[in-house]
């Protein structure tokens, strides 16, 4: 202890603490008043105006389609791409100034190449999630299908490739509508430009990948899932038989029941819940997780299938009641 008494006045001396300097933020009392007023006066006025980037003097559209291209590394035919990001509400807009000035510039819209690539997008889409999902019901493939290639999603995907301010439209900002449009007129031209296999890649790796992180036993509603599951097994010639494995916190607000379930005495699944039948439903969704080859620890889905997928014709599960 000594001996610390002292090194204490040592260590004080070698070691300088140097006060830190801030200085207070300064801010004037008429900045606020003077911010809401300016945003005031704005809104009066109906907001602020976001005008679109083709309207810039130094705007080039041939350079922007160009680099468009570029960026993902794709062979368009120039005609086509540039078919493909004009709107039909452009070209409406466009026929009625000329007629105003006289004269007549014949413009291609992309709704020729919109049904082209929509068609193909959807095919696609289908053999795909019929091939890395084999066992699954066709009423979840069509499910997953409808959440990939819904409006939402396409005009997401097409948001963030860069084509909102390339797009040529009456109106500025694009809305969903537009963007998934002009996604499908890109498709279009791609498979147009470059055929079947570079367009397949291109959905694949722009749409398909949209399942990452995501759960698709949530795009198969089963409104009764025991009953759906014990026809299921009766098909097989087997009994379903359901037993409580375990309880904890009965009669109270924590209370936790685990139901398993028994085939030719062989538990296939269980599930946990706060009523008996609670826990009864969810051992029989995980059933037939296991069933349909989705479970919540199932294989990642696989992105990098080549050309266009062939699923194997087999006989898939129907959840629907016939």
């Amino acid at each position: 202890m000594a001996l610390i008494r002292r090194c204490v006045p040592l260590l004080a001396k070698a070691v300088k603490i140097h006060p830190v300097a801030t200085q207070a933020q300064k801010i004037h009392r008429w900045v606020a008043p003077t911010l809401m007023e300016l945003k005031r006066r704005e809104d009066k006025l109906g907001g602020k105006k976001v005008h679109p980037r083709n309207t810039y003097l130094e705007w080039n559209l041939e350079a922007e389609l160009y680099a468009f291209a570029q960026r993902l590394n794709e062979d368009f035919d120039p005609d086509l791409l540039l078919q493909a990001f004009t709107d039909r509400s452009y070209v409406i807009k466009e026929e009625m100034k000329q007629k105003e000035m006289e004269f007549a510039i014949k413009m291609k819209d992309n709704r020729e190449l919109v049904e082209i690539g929509h068609n193909f997008i959807n095919a696609y889409v289908q053999a795909y999630l019929e091939t890395v999902l084999p066992k699954f019901p066709l009423e979840g493939v069509k499910g997953v299908r409808a959440f990939l290639t819904s409006e939402e999603t396409l005009a997401d995907v097409s948001r963030h490739l860069g084509t909102k301010d390339i797009i040529l439209a009456a109106e500025y900002p694009v809305d969903n509508f537009i963007l998934a449009n002009t996604f499908k007129a890109v498709v279009g031209a791609l498979l147009d430009s470059t055929g079947e296999e570079r367009a397949a890649h291109f959905v694949r790796d722009f749409v398909i990948t949209q399942l990452q992180g995501k759960d698709v036993n949530e795009y198969l509603p089963i409104e009764d899932p025991w009953s759906k599951l014990s026809q299921l097994v009766e098909k097989d010639g087997a009994k379903l038989e359901p037993r409580l494995i375990g309880e904890t916190g009965r009669n109270t607000l924590l209370a936790c029941y685990r139901v398993g379930l028994y085939v030719d005495k062989k538990m296939v699944s269980s599930g946990f819940g706060e009523t008996v039948a609670i826990a009864k439903e969810m051992a029989a969704r995980e059933a037939l997780k296991k069933i349909f080859g989705t479970e919540d620890h199932m294989k990642p889905i696989d992105f990098k299938l080549d050309g266009i997928p062939k699923p194997n014709a087999q006989a898939r599960y129907q959840i629907s009641a016939k």
